[in-house]
Parts: C-alpha cells; sequence; structure tokens
C-alpha cells in the first residue's frame, strides 16, 4: 500500500491541471451550436410575458437618450412583441428628463403611448427642492426609485440600467 501525502500547493496545482486538461477535451455547448447553425438568431422568447425596469439616475443627455432609444429597441425586438412590460423609473440626476421644456418630452410621450409606466422618485424631488410642477403632468411617481427597483426586483423584473 502506498501512502501519498500532498500539500496545499501540491493538490491545487493537480486539481487545476486536472481541470484544464479536461476543459480543452470538451468542446463548449455555445461553440457546437454556432458550427452546427450559422444561423443563430438570438435566445427564444418562450415565456407569456417578460417584465424590465429601466434604472434613469444620471442627468446626461447622452445617458437619458440611450435609454429611451433602449427601450424602444425592447419594445420593438419582434421576439417580445407583446410579450413585455416596461417600467422606466427616474431619481437622483435622471430627473432632469422629467423636467418641463427638457428635450425629452416626445421621446417619453412616446414611450406612454407604447404602455411604458414612467414614474419619477418623490425623494429625489424633496431632495433637490423640485415641485412636481416642474415637471410634465403625464408622470407617475413612487416614493423612492431605489425602493422600486428593490419591490420589482423580488416580483420578477429585470433591472436595467444604460
Amino acid at each position: 500500500m502506498v501512502l501519498l501525502i500532498f500539500n496545499y500547493q501540491t493538490m491545487k496545482t493537480l486539481f487545476l491541471s486536472a481541470f484544464l486538461m479536461v476543459g480543452t477535451l470538451v468542446p463548449s455547448y455555445g461553440q457546437q451550436a454556432l458550427d452546427e447553425n450559422k444561423q443563430y438568431t438570438g435566445a427564444v422568447a418562450t415565456r407569456p410575458q417578460y417584465k424590465a425596469i429601466y434604472q434613469m439616475d444620471q442627468a446626461s443627455p447622452d445617458i437619458i437618450r440611450k435609454t429611451i432609444r433602449n427601450i424602444n429597441n425592447l419594445l420593438n425586438d419582434p421576439r417580445l412583441k407583446g410579450k413585455v412590460q416596461v417600467e422606466l423609473v427616474a431619481f437622483s440626476g435622471g430627473t432632469e428628463a422629467y423636467r418641463k421644456g427638457s428635450e425629452f418630452e416626445e421621446g417619453l410621450k412616446g414611450l406612454i403611448n407604447q404602455g411604458v409606466i414612467v414614474v419619477q422618485c418623490l425623494n429625489s424631488l424633496k431632495e433637490r427642492k423640485i415641485d412636481k410642477s416642474e415637471l410634465y403632468d403625464f408622470l407617475a411617481y413612487v416614493p423612492t426609485g431605489n425602493g422600486e427597483l428593490l419591490i420589482r426586483a423580488t416580483e420578477g423584473w429585470t433591472i436595467i440600467k444604460p
């Protein structure tokens, strides 16, 4: 009977070597699927409904435009037509997108016309000393943006931060 005693470093090296050898012998599933089917078109939307909440917390016009564009792209994805529910929650700097006279009014109205829930964090208004009268009339309100994200996440919504 042979008794082998290995220290931690030796065991770690042996395990890593074995892992790397096995990894080179087994082709990855993703690569195999692409080799067999060159017409990969992405994931298939098999669920009856998908839910996404977009977090908008920066005042950068580029980020606000990107957020609106991303939501429109999602709504126009043919795999998700009629299967997606979307909410846009603004807080912190994102509140600037909702100020009357901003360049984003038409884009936001377009989202609402497609069924997007557009909400503003009341806590941000309080902290920034902004009155609701300074914002668009078509907004909904939540006590806190982070609370909305947490509640939606526990309800199975995907949080997206462009």
